[in-house]
């Protein structure tokens, strides 16, 4: 009995945007990824950013800064001058103590104008700069995740991450982070000052102070996780949105309408649940803080009044009695203390958001990329008088595999395309094989074809040729080399793959013919066309070759969309080919046309063919039929109607498998 090597699990696995996540998280869970995200993203900005962020930093500080501290000791000084000036009577006197200290806070405001200028410009350029970069890092890093990601999750869901989410983040470090700056700022000066002119009345403020961070911590909180909620709700709506989109023609022609409405309202009345279960906790933070600061005043007049009243010696740096001259500036300082910290609250919304925007990208970040431990590679060779390959970088027709050795020394295995497959088991989620003990011998030059039903394993077993997933058990070999040992983009790029469902991309019919080699010229792409047969429809289209292609070919049907797909991967020049119901989608008639192109383009290369229409396998070497992830029979077209079993039966009583 095999030994079971188990591959990673199925699609939406844990930790993965696209698995489950057993409940809400708690209060105190969500408030700490919450925090963790936004520091992740902080960190992001400042990196990116090196010199910049922080000299923007220091132009918020300073702005604000002088909003809390120049203009209380400067005023102080100006009103002891005034009251110099009443007393004597003498402004010359005065004037040398008075317009001193008015020109140095005109300059000091001066000086802050031109921070907060220098600030507003600076936070322009690096915020939309963070927002490039950072939408280029997730694509770009979403180039290397698994093709199970993109199974496992809806596109919209996977749009959402470059709109919403990133929009969040755009709030966060435009809006939140210089807010978080200028009134952290204020707050711990304006708490200094206080310190500095009475710890009695200090310590009285932070029994307000410890309220209001408890208050946050609670409603906080909540708010972080019913917003993290929310934006799973926006990716979710998104997703059926995008989906109804794609598929308005199904849904008119079966009248799907009002069963899709009522689908979407659905969606939609559970973004609406949690997105005021988020903005309720959001709102009520602010008005409650408020009123803790109005308590707070109350308070600290209150208790400023009786320790004037009663006598008590002020305890303080400034030194002195404590009076009024003391107690109304305080109160003064405890309102601007106050309104500062209800700022802060009054950011808790866009924070918490931010921060669970940003939970979601780390979370897509943080997806583990496509293992390739692969160290083989594909090279343009030409091969020698003697018979020996060199490398060359120039396109030659001929491509050998590059081995290095751990001595230094490199060995050239021609390519010839002769997969193997031995003893293979599969499971997209663990302890349910989708394959059993499946053994395919490709020889260079011959056609494979599979046929059975759908769910057989067809597709599942050209998937794991190109490595798009990895085996559980098993050997696939290809020209007598591990595929572990090949690097993924070698793999695939000796593979041609024409699949069912065609993908064009917004360009002209060039472009996408040419998708198939960058290097491609137009004859050669040309040329790949009439192979395929897609030569005559083109030359019709309104600008031939430079027609342009959008939302996936819709101005073409899908035959000719499929035409497409196949001269792309005609002028590719692959020695190895699968064709997924490569001409499922063509009429009879043109398919005879394109067949004809197709088996020019099989001459001389191994094939897989995957096709319900058993017309389109019969000239096949070797035709398999499989049956729950088993090949039950195996042969060519004459051996198996001989055999009068599975394929006989297909055969003779339909010649579709559906």
């Amino acid at each position: 009995m095999k030994n079971k090597r188990r591959g990673p699990g199925g699609p939406g696995g844990p930790g993965g945007p696209g698995g489950p996540h057993g409940g809400p998280p708690s209060r105190g869970a969500s408030l700490k990824a919450n925090f963790s995200a936004m520091a992740w993203t902080i960190k992001k900005f400042f990196g990116f950013y090196p010199v910049l962020a922080p000299l923007a930093m220091f132009c918020i500080l300073f702005s604000a800064l002088v909003a809390a501290v120049p203009n209380f000791f400067i005023i102080q000084n100006v009103l002891h001058g005034v009251e110099n000036w009443v007393e004597s009577g003498d402004w010359a006197a005065a004037r040398g103590e008075i317009l001193p200290q008015i020109f140095l806070l005109i300059g000091v405001y001066v000086l802050s104008l031109c921070s907060l200028t220098l600030e507003t410009q600076l936070m322009a350029v690096m915020t939309q700069g963070f927002l490039d970069k950072m939408r280029r890092e997730i694509f770009n890093g979403m180039q290397d995740l698994p093709i199970r990601f993109f199974d496992s999750n809806k596109t919209g869901d996977i749009m959402s991450y470059y709109t919403n989410d990133i929009d969040t983040m755009r709030q966060l470090v435009s809006q939140s982070l210089p807010s978080l700056i200028r009134s952290g700022a204020v707050v711990v000066a304006v708490f200094a000052i206080m310190l500095y002119s009475s710890v009695w009345m200090t310590l009285v403020l932070l029994v307000g102070v410890a309220a209001m961070f408890f208050v946050a911590k609670t409603v906080g909180g909540g708010s972080a996780r019913f917003f993290m909620e929310q934006q799973k709700a926006v990716a979710a709506m998104e997703g059926f949105a995008q989906e109804s989109m794609n598929g308005q023609k199904v849904i008119k022609v079966f009248c799907h309408e009002e069963q899709s409405i009522r689908d979407f309202d659905a969606a939609n009345d559970e973004l609406f649940r949690v997105g005021y279960r988020a903005n309720a906790y959001a709102s009520m933070l602010g008005p409650i803080i408020a009123n803790i600061g109005n308590v707070l005043y109350v308070s600290l007049a209150l208790v400023g009044g009786i320790l004037i009243l009663t006598g008590v010696p002020n305890l303080s740096i400034s030194g002195g009695i404590f009076d009024v001259a003391v107690l109304i500036p305080f109160l003064t300082k405890a309102r601007q203390f106050t309104g500062n910290v209800n700022t802060l609250s009054q950011q808790i919304n866009s924070i918490v958001m931010a921060g669970a925007g940003a939970q979601r990208i780390l979370s897509l970040v943080e997806q583990p990329p496509e293992v390739d431990d692969g160290y083989v590679t594909l090279v343009n060779v030409v091969e020698n008088a003697d018979g020996t390959l060199t490398e060359t970088q120039e396109h030659s027709g001929h491509w050998a595999w590059r081995h290095p050795h751990e001595d230094g020394s490199l060995t050239y295995t021609p390519l010839r395309g002769d997969v193997r497959l031995t003893d293979v088991d599969f499971a997209y989620v663990e302890g349910k094989d989708v394959l059993h003990d499946i053994s395919v011998y490709a020889e260079p030059g011959q056609k494979v074809a599979f046929v059975g039903a759908t769910g057989a394993g067809k597709t599942t077993i050209t998937n794991l040729i190109n490595r798009f997933y990895d085996i559980a058990d098993g050997k696939i070999r290809y020209d007598g080399i591990n595929v572990n040992k090949i690097k993924k983009d070698d793999l695939r790029r000796s593979l041609g793959l024409v699949l069912q469902d065609t993908n064009l991309f917004t360009g002209t019919v060039m472009d996408n013919i040419r998708y198939g080699r960058l290097d491609a010229s137009d004859e050669d792409c040309i040329r790949a066309a009439k192979l395929a047969g897609a030569d005559d429809f083109i030359q019709r289209l309104p600008e031939g070759y430079e027609t342009m292609l959008r939302n996936n070919g819709a101005n073409l049907s899908q035959g000719q969309r499929q035409l497409l797909a196949i001269a792309r991967a005609a002028v590719a020049d692959p020695p190895v080919m699968i064709l997924d119901e490569a001409t499922s989608s063509i009429d009879t008639r043109t398919e005879a046309i394109v067949q004809r192109g197709m088996d020019e383009l099989m001459k001389g290369r191994t094939v897989f063919v995957i096709a319900h229409r058993l017309s389109t396998v019969m000239n096949a070497d070797v035709i398999m039929v499989l049956e729950h992830g088993r090949i039950i029979e195996r042969g060519s077209h004459e051996e198996l109607i001989a055999r009068k079993g599975t394929y006989y039966q297909l055969y003779t009583g339909a010649f579709e498998l559906e």
